[in-house]
């Protein structure tokens, strides 16, 4: 099934609810739920976590990549992806579902797990380079060489078809809220949500402070190279914000927000003290934005948090 033509140039509601009819047989349907703020020491406010980390391969990334290779034809060379890690495991784990070939390229700041989640689903893994962006050019190399479909994280209309499939289905589960806190890295996710939601709700980007790919394109009015470091710099920063989701962000985040290594942190062993989950650095950079009051909620505002990844080997089952 192919997208209608029209939605290729523009992430628009009809193209994403599409998306979603197709994939959903691939992905869950992720909870999304309501969470006492005074456990999280916060002001009153109506708290929703959506638990995306819960999605296959530890993160919404399947979304975007069933969107692609649902909807895009692949040669017998199969499929290339580079990643931080998260986006290589969505790739590697729809190709070996629908039976295609599959080669992930990420570098080498990409943690062990996320490593091991690709070469648990049967995918060539090839760690070259210290950044994404260094990945990113070995995998385009590939495609260039062998005419595999090379399969974007974040700057490719299919793959924010599918991870705006997320704003889906968070607006049909609690349409009740205010404001949504997303992390970004080079901003599919955020992208998709947003077009999804058009603004009939305030979404705030949140980032590493050692990452600002949102923060400093939205100040120059357009993508511009940033800083690529941190703690999560495994999946928060790909040095470039993506063209496609930039307008997207433009006219539909509310603001893009800063915040520090040990914020995501302290964010981090929080989740793990009051719910025992455990999230990998992206994965807890959005609620680090609420603890450290780098954004503020408002009494009484209805706010969700989208905990988008958990591949993290923080949890040692052996001690």
């Amino acid at each position: 099934m192919q997208a209608p033509a029209e939605t290729r140039l523009s992430i628009d509601r009809e193209g994403i609810a599409a998306t979603e009819r197709l994939i959903r047989r691939y992905v869950r349907h992720t909870p999304a739920i309501a969470i006492d703020a005074a456990d999280f020491g916060l002001a009153p406010a109506r708290l929703v976590f959506k638990l995306e980390f819960l999605q296959h391969t530890g993160s919404f990334k399947p979304r975007g990549a069933f969107a692609n290779l649902l909807t895009r034809t692949a040669p017998a060379a199969g499929v290339v992806a580079a990643s931080g890690g998260n986006h290589g495991a969505a790739v590697a784990y729809a190709a070996m579902r629908l039976g295609i070939r599959a080669a992930i390229f990420v570098p080498r700041v990409t943690s062990a797990a996320k490593r091991d989640r690709i070469c648990s689903y049967g995918a060539e893994l090839a760690v070259i380079g210290e950044t994404y962006a260094e990945a990113l050019a070995a995998s385009e190399e590939r495609v260039a060489r062998s005419g595999a479909l090379p399969i974007h994280a974040y700057d490719q209309p299919e793959t924010l078809f599918g991870q705006g499939s997320v704003g889906l289905e968070l607006e049909a589960d609690r349409p009740e809220i205010d404001t949504l806190l997303v992390a970004v890295g080079g901003g599919g996710l955020i992208g998709g949500i947003a077009a999804w939601y058009r603004g009939r709700i305030r979404i705030v980007a949140v980032e590493p402070e050692a990452a600002p790919t949102l923060h400093d394109a939205l100040a120059a009015g357009h993508p511009v190279d940033a800083p690529a470091g941190g703690i999560a710099a495994d999946s928060l920063a790909p040095r470039r914000v993506g063209r496609l989701m930039f307008p997207i962000a433009q006219k539909y985040v509310a603001a893009a927000v800063l915040v520090s290594d040990d914020a995501i942190r302290a964010a981090q062993q929080r989740l793990w003290e009051v719910l025992r989950i455990s999230v990998e650095p992206g994965g807890a950079a959005a609620l680090a934005a609420l603890l450290s009051l780098r954004f503020p909620a408002r009494p009484g505002e209805r706010v969700a948090v989208l905990l988008c990844g958990a591949n993290t080997p923080a949890v040692d089952f052996d001690r």
